[in-house]
């Protein structure tokens, strides 16, 4: 460009800006390239110019070939970066699948779909939980929260969730399952290890129970928000009596505790955790969870799910402050498994 433009005007130290665009859409050899082509254009122009040996296009010189230098280093830091947190999300994606077993389809004479949304940044999983099984009568489902957020909860959610598939299969009955739940949390949250908050650990957990022969749903909730029923009259909160949650060195769930209620074909569960009905937007206002899944109750529930996860990131802004899961069971028929 010096050749085309007047012998007092040189443009020869704007070569710097071709490496550093280059950073930006391209790796280091690609970078490193640019910057080499660049300090030889520099170089070719001193010669062109017969100025090549001067003083002031020597350092010119050196200055482009130093800061292309740095351009390329900038390009391996950020693209070793990028390759250790694509590793990471490897390995929460792989920590979640363990933990989080992928829930089928259909399960029994339930139509099952899972969302789960982390509030830690790059994290799959966090303190919120779930978990369903098939036994010998129908199906078991459990959603839970376990007290704090991120990966620091990890480790509790893992115990619930190991609880609850081996217990699951042991005892006849919701309260006996969920007084084994809590003997195996207070149990297991000793040995985790301190922390500041040792003393405040615990977990909330809905237990349901859904029969493949008739509509009566059986369901505990230990401090957990209770479930949705989403049919053609809308959504409505499933009334329940909440025990304490697990961990807290209550009693326990007992018979008492067990609240029922009907659920015909063609209607949706929702269980959700917390963290969906606490989300906020700019005003403060918390997610209208009723509301918003009422006008989508004649969806499948791998749709509802889908509309539910871009409408709770639209109201909170596009990111959440808190772990969130929903878990939407829809009855499909009455009659035995397949």
């Amino acid at each position: 460009m010096d050749q085309l433009v007047p012998e007092d005007v040189h443009l020869s130290p704007l070569l710097v800006v071709a490496p550093a665009i280059t950073a930006y859409f391209a790796n280091a050899g690609v970078t490193a390239l640019i910057g080499l082509l660049a300090v030889g254009a520099q170089a070719y122009i001193g010669w062109h110019f017969d100025v090549l040996t001067t003083r002031n296009v020597l350092v010119q010189i050196l200055a482009l070939a130093v800061l292309s230098d740095m351009v390329v280093i900038f390009c391996v830091i950020r693209e070793r970066r990028s390759h250790q947190l694509a590793r990471m999300r490897t390995i929460a994606e792989a920590t979640r699948h363990a933990l989080l077993w992928p829930l089928p389809d259909q399960l029994g004479c339930v139509q099952i779909a899972v969302l789960y949304l982390a509030a830690e940044d790059d994290a799959q999983i966090g303190g919120d939980l779930y978990a369903a099984t098939p036994t010998e009568a129908g199906t078991r489902v459990m959603i839970g929260d376990v007290r704090g957020k991120g990966l620091p909860a990890i480790g509790e959610a893992a115990l619930l969730i190991s609880a609850f598939r081996e217990a699951t299969h042991q005892h006849a009955t919701l309260p006996k399952l969920a007084a084994a739940l809590e003997q195996s949390v207070t149990r297991n949250l000793a040995h985790l290890g301190p922390t500041a908050e040792a003393e405040e650990r615990f977990a909330t957990a809905l237990l349901v129970e859904i029969p493949d022969e008739d509509n009566i749903t059986r369901v505990i909730s230990c401090g957990h928000p209770p479930p949705l029923l989403l049919s053609s009259h809308g959504a409505g909160t499933v009334a329940l009596h909440p025990a304490l949650p697990l961990g807290v060195g209550g009693l326990g769930p007992t018979d008492d505790t067990v609240d029922v209620f009907s659920f015909e074909p063609g209607d949706t569960l929702l269980l959700y955790t917390d963290g969906v009905i606490e989300t906020r937007n700019a005003d403060g206002t918390f997610y209208p969870l009723a509301e918003r899944v009422g006008q989508w109750a004649a969806r499948r529930p791998d749709e509802l799910v889908h509309l539910l996860r871009h409408d709770l990131i639209a109201h909170a802004g596009g990111r959440l402050d808190d772990d969130a899961a929903v878990i939407a069971l829809r009855r499909t028929h009455y009659g035995h498994r397949q």
